[in-house]
């Protein structure tokens, strides 16, 4: 390890404060957006009734089991400041900054400082990691929270012997004796991140989990060094405060993880082979080909068949420890399998702790082997950039890029054109929109509308929707599934079938095709990117009767996605 790296020029203070003021620069026209998907579905009403009734189980909504921080955490900042949304974006940015300042110290610690700055620089502009950002989900928070578990857990192997499991990591002998001494408390370190992290978002366990089943292979391949016996039960310890909380979950509402709808869509309804098989493919896409991450995978692989360039000391260039790519190789298995075998949506912010770790990977390679890597790093930035703003191959979430800015957008200008016009009719849509329309405190309208809910707007569904058509006076249409780009698969009949079956594709109707159906006349529409949006009128006297809202289809909603 370079002797300059122990002796950093700026502190962590200072470190995650120019991070903060960069990314609340790049992010600044976005701090006012109103909430938006599973923000509006989930993680702000469970906050908001801890704000309002002090409940750590939400009521508004049905309980998924989701650990309390992230509410904790956005209460707060709410009651230092105000119930808004830029205050929830700001504090967010905060989380993404305490991250960012994770994968600097610990590609400075595993690599060199150059790496670990190229590697801040692209995770930051990442499309999913900078559309997360400022969102209000748990997943940042956990992943943020990892990488720091990461940090302190890998520099308390600095001092480990040689026999224990292929040397130190980048250090010297002089060097182990001075940081051996806390090699203890980083470990403890370590532990009380990743239990944290798991207080977050339960499925963030996995991260100490992988590393506890590496290093007891570890301790059995070392022939029980001392060095490594208690290190796997330690990491184990992160998931008691996490159990305690499901068992505190059980007691109040009688489930352990989550209401049955939700337990079923994310856990009992995924344990099919076929969907596991596919699901695995779907990861690794995510993790090594989404949003142009492809570019750093090829050029990653390609810069392989070269040797190691030398230094100006004519020392070869440093790879990342052996020891340490493997228990990261390890932590990336852990996770593709989880989310390959959990979880009803195949959502990409899922795997959000492990695209800091490909790109650290990939950037110490490019460095390592190749003269022009700061070139080759900077086309990887530019196709990172351009995925922020275009939707690249395949289908894209609009929450993996600014495409969410579009829906948001699109969604608040609708609202307020129906509560100016509409304010007393019976409105059908589909969630969110029927969230954002009943719920004001999520920042689209005033005063809440009265709502028909169906599940999306595919012909079985609007089909349905006749049925009920002396039910509603209007339509709010929008695309729930945004048609893919450029994708051969998504025009694949038996993919369609699949991905339908397991994944809830879909395809909704154009919003001509639509109107028609339901027997009504679009009278506003709008489109930004592959997001659409339209306000369809009946002609029928308008009801401005009390209701509840009316659901169409009694089937769990996309916010058991969450």
């Amino acid at each position: 390890m370079n002797r300059r790296q122990f002796t950093p020029q700026l502190n962590s203070v200072q470190l995650f404060a120019l991070f903060f003021t960069a990314i609340f620069l790049l992010h600044a026209p976005l701090l006012r957006l109103p909430y938006f998907w599973d923000e509006a579905g989930y993680y702000i009403p469970a906050a908001y009734d801890l704000l309002t009734t002090g409940t750590l189980i939400p009521h508004s909504v049905p309980s998924n089991a989701h650990p309390p921080l992230p509410s904790i955490y956005l209460v707060l900042w709410w009651k230092m400041s105000a119930f808004k949304p830029a205050v929830t974006r700001i504090a967010m940015l905060l989380v993404a900054a305490f991250g960012l300042a994770a994968v600097l110290r610990l590609g400075r610690l595993v690599a060199t400082t150059n790496t670990a700055m190229a590697a801040v620089a692209l995770t930051a502009i990442y499309p999913v990691w900078f559309a997360q950002s400022s969102l209000a989900h748990s997943d940042l928070l956990a992943a943020s929270l990892s990488l720091w578990g990461m940090f302190f857990y890998f520099r308390s192997l600095l001092g480990r012997p040689a026999s224990a499991d292929g040397g130190p990591i980048l250090i010297s002998k002089e060097e182990a004796a001075i940081v051996k001494r806390r090699a203890r408390k980083d470990l403890f370190l370590s532990i009380g991140s990743f239990t944290i992290a798991a207080l977050a978002k339960e499925t963030a366990i996995i991260v100490p989990l992988s590393l506890a089943v590496y290093d007891a292979g570890a301790y059995a391949r070392a022939r029980r060094s001392s060095a490594l016996r208690w290190r796997p039960l330690l990491m184990l310890l992160a998931g008691v405060p996490l159990c305690l909380w499901f068992v505190y979950h059980r007691y109040r509402t009688g489930f352990f993880f989550g209401n049955p709808e939700y337990f079923s869509y994310n856990v009992s309804g995924t344990l099919k082979p076929l969907r596991i098989l596919l699901a695995i493919g779907v990861r690794l896409w995510q993790v090594l080909g989404y949003m142009n991450m492809w570019v750093l995978t090829l050029a990653t692989v390609w810069a392989m068949r070269y040797p190691a360039l030398a230094e100006k000391d004519a020392s070869e260039r440093p790879r990342i420890a052996l020891a340490v790519q493997y228990r990261i190789a390890a932590i990336l298995l852990g996770n593709i399998t989880l989310f390959s075998v959990l979880g009803g949506a195949a959502l990409a912010r899922y795997l959000l702790v492990a695209y800091p770790l490909v790109v650290l990977i990939g950037v110490s390679t490019l460095r390592r082997r190749l003269q022009e890597w700061t070139w080759i790093t900077g086309i990887v930035a530019a196709g990172f950039v351009l995925a922020l703003f275009a939707y690249p191959l395949g289908f894209s979430a609009p929450e993996d890029n600014l495409g969410y800015r579009n829906y948001v957008v699109l969604h608040k200008e609708a609202a307020s054109r129906l509560q100016a016009h509409y304010a007393h009719a019976r409105v059908l849509t589909a969630w969110p929109a029927s969230d954002e329309l009943t719920k004001p405190f999520l920042g689209y309208v005033r005063q809440p509308l009265q709502i028909v809910r169906v599940e999306d707007f595919s012909y079985p569904n609007l089909q349905l929707a006749t049925a009920a058509a002396g039910e509603f006076d209007v339509a709010l249409l929008f695309s729930t599934k945004p048609e893919p780009g450029a994708s051969l698969l998504d025009r694949w009949g038996w993919w369609e079938r699949v991905s339908s079956r397991y994944f809830g594709f879909h395809r909704d109707l154009p919003p001509s095709a639509a109107a028609r159906m339901l027997g009504g006349q679009i009278v506003w529409q709008e489109r930004k990117g592959n997001e659409w949006i339209a306000i369809v009128s009946f002609e029928r006297v308008q009801n401005a009767r009390d209701q509840a809202p009316i659901d169409v289809l009694r089937r769990a909603k996309p916010a058991l996605k969450n």
